[in-house]
Order: structure tokens, then C-alpha cells, then sequence
């Protein structure tokens, strides 16, 4: 019988473990572990192991692991949690044969393709290309940008830093935007609106371009006072969600994203109803020249719980991901 292998996704808060036969897709036994509960990555891993019976003869020795954070050295360090590991030592202490380490956006793009129809809404319509780029984007604790080929034999992520481009006003509003976060922060990058926290310092600016004092001191006050009619709120939300898809717009035209866009994370299926009655499709389409180019690529929210494990199970065996 082929053993199980052990595939992950690790952020800075939890770390999802799963198993999967290797070069299928069926995740069994998954469970979220807190990463704060362990001092190693090996102790975590150690533990899921243990929790779902799967030691001795039955331990995993094929193992994918996704991290957010770089990860293309041997010793790999979390940005936002206390661990830090050699790959290594990792693979020898835990008696792995394959042991692949990848990026948790890298996974979140390759997962993709695994994705049910039923775990994807589309928000836009347009014809994708079976054979051209896709783009994989998702804004949360960061933003992540990410491409996706359809390789003779497999699939080839391209990592990027997209999200660390320069923000660029399009109207008079955002220019005062971009005068508060200049003012601020000196260089401002998409990244820095378009996340968690910008989305919170964007009702901030907001707040204080309207001389009314902020209310709202996370992300999910500021979308449930939208909800409620907070006139400050929905307009941060709205800008949010305009920026969104200027930023798209233009990451789908350096691309050549003619296979489609997959909006991922932990922010956009919230905003579903919000999309479809904002200015996200009017920007990502308003593209001077380039508008027909555009207004071709279909978009989809990936409403997917476990994108990442499925993406770390794709990179198991592709031989397009070291």
C-alpha cells in the first residue's frame, strides 16, 4: 500500500497539515494547528502525526510543505511567528525522502487548477484561453501576486512580488490618498492599501480627508459598519475594491493573463456581494488602448477552503517546483 503524504500550509498564525496519496487530490484527516502551541516545526508536525495515527511504519516520508514567507535558502525563517528551520535538517529529523518547501502563494496558484467549479464564483465574465497565463492574486495579511502556466507536463507557478509595485492615482480622490500615505510612509506600494491593515488605514485617510474622527480599529469593524450604512465605511470599501481592480488590471496586462484571474485569500469571498456593485470590473477594464484586451479575461473569487494543501499536493511531485 503507498503511504500517505504529509502536505501543509503554514501561515503565521496556524499551520493546516494534511495527508494525500501521492499525485491525487483527495486531502484526508486535515486539522489547523496553532503555530504559537509549538516551539519547532518539527514539533508540529510531530504532534499531526501523532494526532492522526500516522507514525512508525505508517509516518509519511514524502512531504510539501507551503510557508508564508521566502523561502528559497536552506534556512528558512517565518516572518510572522517564532519559527525558523533548516530544510535540511528538517528532512533528515523527520526521516523524509522528498522533502519540498515552496511559498504559501506558490501553493495558493498551483492549487488553482484543483479547485472545484462549485468553490468559484465568477464576478466577470470573459473567455479564458485553456492555454495561456492565468493570474492569481489575494489580498490579506499581505498581497499576493502569482502566475500560472500550463506546462507541456505540468504546471509552472512564477512567483512575483507584485504586490510591492508602486500605488498609482487614477482620480482626484486618490491623489489625496496617496498625499496621506506619502506623508506617511514615503514610498507606497499597492501592498500597503490593498491588505488587511490597508484596508484600515485606508478608512483612516478616509476619516481624516472627511475632518470626522475613525471609529472602526480592525478590518471586520470597518466591513460591518459598511453593512450597516457607516457612509465613511462604504466609501473605504469601495475605494478598496476600485483599487483592487486597477491593480488587477494592470497585473493581468504584464502578464498576458488570457487564461483568467483567481482572486484568493482570506478577503475577497467575503466581499462577493460588494464586487458585483462596485467600480472593480469598470477599473480593471479601463485600460486606454488595451480596453478590449482586457475586458476579455474572465474573473473568479476562489471560495476554496484548503487552496494551499491542494497546491502543496500538486507541488508533491511536479517537476516544474524544486
Amino acid at each position: 500500500m503507498t503511504r500517505a503524504a504529509l502536505i501543509g500550509d503554514i501561515g503565521g498564525t496556524n499551520a493546516r497539515f494534511a495527508l494525500v496519496t501521492p499525485d491525487s487530490f483527495d486531502l484526508h484527516d486535515i486539522q489547523t494547528l496553532p503555530c504559537a502551541d509549538y516551539p519547532h516545526l518539527v514539533d508540529a508536525v510531530r504532534d499531526y502525526l501523532e494526532r492522526i495515527g500516522a507514525t512508525g511504519e505508517d509516518a509519511p516520508v514524502e512531504a510539501c510543505l507551503a510557508f508564508a514567507c521566502p523561502v528559497h535558502d536552506d534556512i528558512v525563517t517565518m516572518t510572522n511567528n517564532h519559527w525558523s528551520f533548516s530544510k535540511r535538517d528538517v528532512k533528515e529529523t523527520l526521516g523524509f525522502e522528498l522533502f519540498k518547501v515552496i511559498n504559501d502563494f506558490t501553493a495558493q496558484a498551483l492549487g488553482v487548477p484543483h479547485v472545484a467549479e462549485d468553490e468559484r464564483v465568477q464576478v466577470k465574465p470573459g473567455q479564458a484561453e485553456p492555454r495561456r497565463a492565468r493570474l492569481i492574486m489575494g489580498p490579506g495579511t499581505g498581497l499576493g501576486v502569482a502566475g500560472l502556466f500550463p506546462g507541456s507536463e505540468a504546471w509552472i507557478p512564477l512567483t512575483t512580488e507584485g504586490g510591492h509595485i508602486t500605488f498609482a492615482p487614477t482620480d482626484a480622490q486618490e491623489l489625496k490618498l496617496a498625499g496621506y500615505f506619502i506623508s506617511r510612509y514615503g514610498r507606497v506600494s499597492v501592498e500597503r492599501l490593498l491588505c488587511g491593515q490597508g484596508l484600515l488605514d485606508l478608512y483612516r485617510a478616509h476619516a481624516e480627508l472627511h475632518k470626522v474622527p475613525p471609529r472602526y480599529n480592525t478590518p471586520a469593524e470597518i466591513t460591518g459598519a459598511a453593512r450597516a450604512g457607516d457612509s465613511v465605511a462604504v466609501e473605504t470599501l469601495q475605494r478598496f475594491l476600485k483599487i483592487m481592480g486597477d491593480v488587477c488590471g494592470d497585473a493581468a496586462l504584464s502578464l498576458g493573463a488570457r487564461g483568467g484571474v483567481y482572486l484568493c485569500g482570506g478577503i475577497m469571498p467575503r466581499l462577493i456581494d460588494w464586487l458585483q456593485h462596485s467600480r472593480f470590473q469598470e477599473a480593471f477594464i479601463n485600460k486606454g488602448r488595451m480596453r478590449e484586451y482586457n475586458d476579455s479575461i474572465p474573473i473568479w473569487v476562489v471560495t476554496a477552503p484548503w487552496t494551499g494543501l491542494l497546491g502543496a499536493a500538486e507541488a508533491l511531485h511536479n517537476k516544474e517546483v524544486e
